[in-house]
């Protein structure tokens, strides 16, 4: 037993009534990570001190810890009814807020915790994640400036700083810092790096990001014990599948693995949906619950109680459709609540390991994706991202209607603008360069990275106009609009994934260059499944040759055009693909 645990126990078997004590004990046991017992001994203080700010806080803190964020915020809200000047408890409010999707009112308690701590860097780096939540992301960056400011060694704030100046197509600055990001990787053990936003970072390295994600793992899910191991499974029973996901809802996950979870067979297999994706109400949040046995709604449970639930159900496969990306529970799987953990689809890349094996046994692949070098065990599918066998779809209008012209060629690249690095863009202005009157078609997401990249177009000798930006709308007419593209061109290192599917569905050819990580491989995957290898580039320089080649030799286009809607139809046969799904679950318990 812990010494200060023992010498406290030893003072309440003497002075069981004192409020100090059974704090003391709790503040020791959640020191430890022994969230449980540090949950009862508070709970003793605050019946013995009803109403104390910091036992309040206390209890926040450790429901927190369990998950329950409602719980924590409750806890804290009452803390500060007590004592309104607490900055540690105003930063804890604001981070149980920002879990539950309050970013405005956490944005005021991160204020409010700055009023009284204005030298904290921790919260100016919170509070910029807050902004950066709430589309604000020029506050954003301008909050990881001032935390960087007051603590040059806050490097999870250097990691947002990049990722968000990424999303603004400002790379003023990106080189130097990534050159940090990955240092501290191997100097700084304690350092804090998403892993989601390293995989993002030109220039980082496979091994690297495996290393990102261990570290991510011990650091977040270390405490936790597993659960001993479960029973042998029974033989004469349907082999349990549980979904894991953020994201069952009005989400890209929603076109790529829906009719695939639906088309399970029932005799042979029972599917539960563990969802932490908000109810929005949506047709694909429906489709999800359809597609389900069992639909449970886990917004509310921690991560232990969902571990318990899964285990009480007998689940034999867990597989985590999100993994490292915004609102992960992929902290289920430490407690090692099912027979085998499988990841796949949501975060292209290894999720390291954890107390020396890997927190995923199996990650699915393919040949294009199997590396080595992964912690998890890769099994391959024939082709590791799957689609729905239909595209909503809306009537496309004409060129003009989408500020397109009328004559001439239309690159496209619909990706999200974090995905554009500033070598991406160079190559895609050398194209326009040589390829009179076409214009490059991109995503609107934001207004800073539509006035950076005009600005970084008018920098390179082309006309901003020569760049399109198609607004954000449905799904239905952004897939339609895309028949007026010509071609697609793929970012690097971080390739499209269902937008990649969404060209090929409307036939448009894509051009990618086959990179060294996961996340650079996705669309060559694409690729090869449908046999169009004509589209897959080793580097930069042959896809800015076959680029210019294809929009200046119609007869080429057209051909490879040909080619790809007569093939890509093979990317949405979610039946043929749920039987190959269905293997692999079948032979790996």
């Amino acid at each position: 037993m812990n010494p200060a645990i023992q010498q406290l126990q030893q003072q309440l078997a003497r002075e069981p009534y004192d409020p100090a004590l059974h704090y003391e004990l709790g503040r020791c046991y959640l020191a430890l990570n022994q969230a449980t017992f540090a949950e009862a001994a508070f709970s003793t203080a605050l019946a013995l001190a009803p109403d104390h700010p910091q036992i309040l806080m206390q209890l926040g803190n450790v429901a927190s810890k369990l998950g329950n964020e409602v719980l924590a915020a409750d806890y804290f809200k009452q803390s500060l009814q007590q004592d309104a000047q607490q900055a540690d408890v105003h930063f804890n409010l604001a981070n149980s807020l920002r879990k539950l999707g309050q970013q405005v009112t956490a944005i005021h308690h991160y204020q409010q915790a700055l009023r009284f701590n204005p030298q904290d860097a921790d919260v100016h780096n919170n509070l910029g994640n807050a902004y950066r939540e709430a589309g604000q992301l020029d506050l954003a960056v301008a909050a990881y400036e001032q935390a960087l400011k007051l603590n040059p060694q806050l490097i999870h704030a250097k990691v947002h700083w990049i990722h968000q100046k990424q999303h603004m197509a400002d790379w003023s600055g990106l080189k130097q810092a990534i050159q940090e990001v990955r240092q501290a990787l191997t100097q700084q053990p304690h350092a804090q790096i998403p892993p989601f936003a390293f995989l993002a970072m030109p220039d980082t390295m496979h091994v690297e990001q495996q290393q990102c994600a261990s570290l991510w793992a011990q650091q977040h899910y270390g405490h936790i014990q597993p659960l001993p191991a479960p029973l042998a499974r029974a033989k004469d029973r349907k082999i349990k599948l549980a979904y894991l996901s953020s994201d069952f809802r009005k989400h890209p996950l929603a076109y790529l693995v829906t009719d695939v979870i639906a088309a399970h067979d029932r005799q042979q297999f029972e599917v539960s949906l563990y969802s932490q994706a908000k109810d929005d109400d949506s047709i694909e949040r429906k489709r999800f619950v359809a597609a389900a046995d069992q639909w449970i709604d886990i917004d509310t449970l921690t991560d232990a109680e969902v571990a318990t639930h899964m285990r009480a159900a007998d689940i034999d496969y867990l597989i985590d459709l999100s993994g490292f990306t915004q609102n992960s529970r992929s902290g289920i799987a430490a407690y090692r609540p099912t027979r085998c953990h499988i990841n796949w689809l949501g975060y292209p890349g290894s999720m390291g390991q954890l107390h020396d094996r890997p927190l995923f046994d199996v990650i699915l692949v393919d040949g294009t994706l199997n590396q080595g070098q992964l912690a998890e065990k890769p099994v391959s599918l024939p082709c590791y991202q799957p689609n729905n066998s239909q595209r909503p779809m809306a009537e496309a209008g004409n060129r003009s209607q989408h500020g397109l012209p009328e004559h001439g060629f239309v690159f496209c690249s619909f990706n999200q603008s974090f995905k554009i690095t500033e070598q991406v863009f160079a190559s895609w202005m050398r194209i326009l360069q040589q390829v009179p009157d076409s214009v490059l078609w991109l995503l609107a997401c934001n207004p800073w990275a539509t006035k950076n990249l005009q600005q970084a177009a008018q920098q390179s000798g082309i006309d901003p106009d020569r760049l399109v930006f198609a607004p954000r709308t449905d799904i239905a007419s952004h897939i339609a609009r895309q028949a007026h593209a010509d071609l697609m061109l793929d970012t690097t290192p971080y390739n499209a994934h269902t937008t990649a599917s969404d060209a090929l569905w409307q036939g448009v050819p894509l051009l990618t260059v086959k990179g060294d990580t996961f996340p650079a491989r996705v669309s060559a995957s694409l690729l090869k499944y449908i046999d169009v290898p004509e589209g897959i580039c080793p580097d930069w320089a042959s896809l800015e040759k076959q680029a210019v080649l294809l929009a200046t030799q119609p007869d080429m286009l057209q051909a490879l055009k040909a080619k790809v809607q007569q093939q890509a139809m093979r990317l949405f046969d979610a039946q043929a693909f749920c039987r190959q799904l269905e293997q692999v679950y079948q032979t790996l318990i």
